[in-house]
């Protein structure tokens, strides 16, 4: 029992288990948007279960590859890989292992809704950060398609299609990204410059970058509020999501008027104290 509770301890990091939990929250808000009437307890496990797997392999793939430039990062020369601390055939296998147990559990609920998390899991994988995120700032938004893959394919399991509201819900969460990546990419400029991974504030300063913020931030929250006043959410919960937007929207304009780097990660916290309200608001 020790030794598995260790193992579990040194590969529980490789998950990234706050983005995983959110992302998963998404999926899960997708699937309730659609009023599906949980009427067996086991549709929503498998839900979340495969949702859990298939964000979790995503994620242990993108640190197997990156384990070099985690290294040379102070904020990440820590994690598992870059330590050494797991053998990186190892952390690829249990990657795959994820990635695949949660696709086949996805195919086994809807063959839509698996195909959606198989394509999230090559947005993130392949896409953003073994073909993009060494090679331009813009891989930004393949890494936000894929972030928007569980909410669309939520929904769809709920509807068994892919209708507008859900394309809008994808695009709010992709919009989204920007928010709480730029942020993150401004605070931690020198790590990534030491990585040689190309930023939009490294490409085009931080003024271009801020403006990008808050544009970005405007428009995921209009299409979040859109997405809710389609999906008829009740007029209480509306006016509390209005609320969180115009904080956000807020935040943005302050963050490119007045920067500071205190005001910057305030509006990179607040992004996703944002997102998991909206979800939780629609998911009700």
């Amino acid at each position: 029992m020790k030794f598995i509770i260790e193992k579990i301890k040194l590969y529980f990091p490789l998950v990234k288990s706050l983005q995983t939990a959110l992302l998963t929250i998404t999926g899960v808000a997708g699937f309730m948007s659609a009023r599906c009437p949980i009427n067996h307890w086991w549709t929503m496990l498998l839900l979340v279960v495969s949702l859990v797997f298939t964000i979790s392999g995503s994620t242990v793939i993108n640190m197997w590859f990156d384990h070099d430039i985690d290294k040379v990062m102070d904020r990440t020369h820590h994690r598992p890989l870059a330590a050494g601390r797991i053998p990186l055939k190892h952390a690829l296998l249990f990657g795959l292992t994820l990635s695949v147990a949660g696709t086949a559990i996805g195919l086994f609920l809807s063959p839509l809704y698996g195909a959606l998390l198989l394509a999230g899991i090559l947005f993130d994988a392949l896409v953003y950060t073994i073909w993009l995120k060494r090679r331009t700032c813009w891989s930004i938004v393949w890494g936000g398609i894929a972030g928007g893959m569980p909410i669309l394919a939520g929904r769809a399991l709920g509807l068994g299609s892919v209708d507008g509201i859900g394309l809008l819900l994808a695009l709010a969460v992709l919009f989204w990204i920007p928010t709480h990546m730029l942020t993150f990419s401004m605070r931690y400029a020198a790590d990534y410059q030491a990585a040689k991974i190309p930023t939009f504030p490294s490409t085009y300063g931080e003024s271009v970058t801020r403006k990008i913020i808050a544009v970005s931030s405007i428009i995921a929250a209009v299409l979040i509020t859109s997405s809710a006043v389609l999906i008829e959410v009740r007029q209480g919960f509306l006016y509390l999501l209005g609320v969180l937007s115009g904080g956000l929207m807020i935040i943005a304009f302050l963050v490119m008027i007045r920067p500071s780097r205190r005001l910057n990660f305030s509006l990179f916290k607040y992004a996703s104290v944002f997102m998991l309200a909206a979800m939780l608001l629609l998911a009700i």
